[in-house]
């Protein structure tokens, strides 16, 4: 399939219900949601896309893009697949371009289901983000992540940590420094205010912090998950599949 920016992958299966579109986090792939995808599939089309520069998409042709551009890769998708009203549930990074998607087309989106959404970016100093951004245009990019990762994938099991470290690496260095460096920009409670369709956030420990959407959001609902690393659809996909079910059965 054809994006803004280049030729994006997608995972496109299952009928009936309203659609669920999967999207992944920084570094990641349609393949981090392969237990959701069998899933929900089941009853319903469950799609999953590979951002720009991620998975088996085209690279993005420059470094210096938005979140708000990996927005346009959803839309692309959606509208190429004739897709007028679904759920977006998004990880991590995913979890931002999905709030920036509902946040630019909320007649879209049915719900909105943010799985360990990435903190607000902007408060970070901005020495230390140039810092990393410097780090991150370097040979030692792929190091400098996992040293950050490390303690969210403390919890998981080796072969979850070893899929996620070895799936980073594989990404271009140009698609890792872009989705870290969107995040640096994006502002999540403009995007989260403009939406007032159903909403849920679900974390874990790793996100508790000042710049979590449910500290900057008052009304933004949310559930914890105990015992699990950042990538929870991996560590716990089970409980993953009970907490969808649950959202999706609350939308009309």
């Amino acid at each position: 399939m054809t994006g803004v920016a280049g030729a994006l992958y997608v995972d496109d299966g299952g009928k009936g219900g309203l659609p669920v579109v999967f999207v992944h986090s920084s570094c990641g792939s349609t393949t981090q949601w392969e237990a959701q995808l069998a899933h929900l599939r089941r009853q319903r089309r469950a799609v999953a896309l590979d951002l720009r520069g991620h998975g088996r998409s085209a690279p993005p042709p420059k470094e210096d893009i938005s979140i708000e551009d990996f927005a346009s890769d959803v839309h692309a998708v959606v509208d190429a697949l004739g897709l007028q009203r679904f759920v977006l549930v998004g990880h991590s990074m995913g979890g931002a371009v999905c709030a920036a998607y509902a946040g630019l087309h909320p007649e879209r989106v049915a719900g909105l289901f943010l799985l360990d959404p990435a903190s607000d970016g902007r408060g970070i100093p901005a020495e230390q983000a140039a810092g990393l951004m410097q780090l991150l245009a370097t040979d030692a990019w792929s190091q400098v992540i996992a040293e950050f990762w490390t303690p969210m994938l403390a919890p998981s099991r080796p072969e979850v940590r070893e899929r996620v470290l070895s799936q980073m690496r594989a990404t271009s260095r140009t698609g890792a420094r872009a989705g870290l460096g969107a995040l640096l920009t994006f502002d999540p409670v403009a995007a989260l205010t403009r939406y007032p369709g159903p909403r849920l956030s679900v974390i874990t420990a790793f996100n508790e912090q000042p710049g979590s959407y449910q500290r900057l959001v008052a009304d933004l609902p949310f559930k914890k998950v105990e015992g699990t690393g950042h990538w929870v659809q991996l560590d716990a996909p089970d409980t993953v599949d009970a907490l969808l079910d649950g959202f999706l059965a609350s939308i009309r």
